[in-house]
Parts: structure tokens; sequence; C-alpha cells
């Protein structure tokens, strides 16, 4: 199953070449590919609570640690986990590795 990646669905217009990128810089979820595939999505797009620097109710957020208990919170992540439902990854081993 493949849904919207986070972008698609905030409408952020910070997807490498999005209508924002210019002004306020290309998302990292969006770019990062090792994740690419991981729940589905492209690149990081919907497995961004694992990305530093992705911007949320307009702050950029800082790595893992400081983000994970907001993003539990977050309608996309409670929307890919349900959407996933027992394939969905919160975290993967390649993740803790490339903090």
């Amino acid at each position: 199953m493949e849904g919207l990646n986070c972008w698609e669905y905030y409408k952020c217009g910070r997807e490498a070449g999005g209508i924002n990128s210019t002004e306020l810089g290309t998302c990292p979820a969006s770019t990062l590919k090792y994740n690419h595939g991981i729940n589905g999505g492209s690149n990081s797009g919907r497995y961004c609570w694992t990305v530093k620097a992705t911007i949320c109710n307009d702050q950029v957020q800082g790595d893992l640690e400081d983000k994970l208990l907001n993003c539990i919170n977050c309608s996309f992540f409670k929307l890919v986990n349900y959407e996933q439902g027992r394939e969905f990854t919160l975290l993967s081993e390649g993740t803790l590795q490339n903090k």
C-alpha cells in the first residue's frame, strides 16, 4: 500500500521542486533516500518522525529524541500508523545507525 507522503498530506510545498522549497528550503524528509519505501513512502515521506530538521507547527524540529513525543500526537503519524496496521514501522535498525 502506498499512501500520501507528509509533504502531500500537509501541502507544505517544501518537497524538492515544491512551490515553497526555494523560500523555505527543501524538507529533508523529501530527499533522504535511505528510508525510501518504509511505510510505503517516497524517501522519508512516511517516516518523517525520524528525520532531523523537519518543520512542524512552524518550528524546525530537532533529532529523534527531541521530536518523537510530539510526533506520536501528530495527525499524519496517526494516519500512517492506521494505514500500515501491522506493517507499521516506528523505528528501523537503519534509522538508529543513520542518526
